[in-house]
């Protein structure tokens, strides 16, 4: 019996299907990537799913203490309306205390102590804006541009675009909340319409497994070398009949770079989730050791390894989909915000100290953000809304100028004056790893389809 043919014969002999047309997308992509210097040669990003409130964190009012308890009335006859239920629309003043810190002078709420003393290498979008106050929507569009679903993230299109640094590792890895996946699931993490290989790969820190099969299960007694040697000749054959039946299908595609990546991570993977190795000093500096902190410290340290073994994207979330467990505060600002802060001032700002001592924060980028914010006024007796109209997200590392603001909301932190969407954000993160993000696109169903569709800025006035 002939014996199959391995992956790079099919791929050239299967001519006009998919899996070459793919690869020569791809191929013909990083020819002409990057379109111009970077300054960035990797990403992490550190997503607070739930919408957090800008007033009480970074973003401070003095106009709603002023107002504390009266009807809200922006003037003009402006419309107010909230999204699930806010009678009477009564200011609420934050609680939290807010002081100036660093050279910089940026005002921080006594819920990030940390994040606090490093606000000099940050830089603030107070500003932000989107397009719906809803979380499944708001979560599409931060993460890939729109608010349907069936679009690329851009973790997706920054390794369509670029590639990966190490052959060993995924190009994309994603570390969900363990309390739970966010709003959307895995349609935040989602190649859309882009070569399946894009997507995501999810990783659960707390499992004796982080990555799911990359090793048999210990209870599978009859798996033996031989056995999975002759599976492997198996699945060859199997995949060359299936990809001679359907060519257009990019998932078969998918299936063998992650089979024969899976092989690569057996023998590079493990040592990045064994924590051992870290100093005491390193493990002290993230709170691995806290109650609170110790799910997202370990999350925080694994990003970093990963970013140090070539991973090109990194993204954190923090907060579950649903009603509890995140950043999406409707009840009681006071005692839910403190909750959730706690558990990621340290290791975040932890993060930011650690990649700058190792000298990786020239390269670099740092993101943080969210879905969107919350309203100036009161839902129920202390907690806030969804609003859409305004949020923030902050900046740091690689060719970002340190220590300012761009932007600027309302007096209330109700809307935006200076509009920021994540069309500008996603413009400039592209362009900080060498992208124009107007010549990224892939045509599809007739239309040439982009991170930042039709719209988008680079946001030049934070750029070193």
């Amino acid at each position: 019996m002939r014996s199959p043919i391995n992956r790079r014969d099919f791929l050239l002999r299967s001519g006009g299907g998919f899996g070459g047309l793919a690869m020569s997308q791809v191929l013909g992509s990083n020819n002409s990537i990057p379109h111009h210097t970077p300054k960035a040669k990797r990403v992490i990003q550190l997503f607070m799913n739930g919408g957090v409130s800008q007033m009480d964190t970074f973003d401070p009012k003095p106009k709603l203490k002023e107002l504390n308890g009266q009807t809200f009335d922006p003037g003009a006859g402006e419309l107010v309306e909230s999204v699930t239920n806010s009678p009477g629309f009564k200011v609420l003043a934050s609680p939290f205390e807010f002081k100036q810190h660093g050279q910089s002078g940026r005002w921080v709420s006594s819920v990030f102590p940390h994040m606090a003393k490093i606000v000099d290498d940050l830089t603030f979008l107070t500003s932000m804006t989107s397009k719906t106050n809803v979380h499944g929507l708001g979560s599409y569009m931060q993460n890939t541009g729109f608010t349907l679903p069936g679009f690329p993230c851009m973790g997706a299109w920054i390794s369509y675009g670029l590639g990966n640094i190490s052959k060993d590792l995924p190009e994309f890895v994603v570390m969900p909340d363990p309390k739970g996946l966010p709003y959307n699931n895995l349609g935040n993490f989602t190649a859309g319409f882009l070569p399946a290989k894009h997507q995501g790969t999810v990783i659960n820190v707390k499992s004796n497994s982080p990555i799911n099969y990359l090793f048999p299960p210990q209870e599978a007694k009859q798996i033996t070398p031989q056995s999975e040697s002759d599976g492997l000749e198996l699945l060859k054959s199997l995949n060359q009949n299936y990809a001679q039946r359907f060519p257009s299908d990019s998932q078969l595609e998918a299936r063998i770079k992650s089979y024969e990546l899976a092989a690569r991570m057996q023998l590079s993977a493990p040592h990045i989730f064994d924590l051992s190795g870290e100093t005491e000093v390193t493990k002290k500096l993230y709170g691995l050791e806290g109650d609170k902190t110790a799910d997202f410290a370990r999350r925080c340290i694994i990003g970093r390894r990963m970013l140090e073994s070539g991973v090109r994207f990194v993204q954190i979330w923090s907060g579950a989909g649903g009603p509890t467990n995140n950043w999406d505060n409707h009840a009681n600002i006071s005692t839910e915000l403190p909750k959730m802060t706690q558990q990621v001032d340290q290791p975040i700002a932890a993060l930011v100290r650690d990649l700058k001592s190792r000298g990786m924060l020239e390269d670099t980028l740092v993101i943080w953000t969210t879905e969107f914010g919350r309203m100036p006024f009161s839902q129920g007796k202390a907690g806030r809304d969804h609003n859409g109209g305004s949020f923030l997200t902050w900046l740091a590392g690689a060719g970002i100028k340190p220590g300012i603001a761009h932007g600027q909301s309302d007096e209330w932190a109700w809307k935006a004056q200076k509009e920021i969407w994540c069309y500008d954000l996603h413009a400039t993160i592209l362009h900080l790893l060498g992208i124009d993000h107007e010549k990224l696109s892939v045509r599809h169903n007739g239309i040439n389809r982009r991170l930042t569709d039709v719209h988008g800025h680079v946001i030049n006035e934070i750029l070193a």
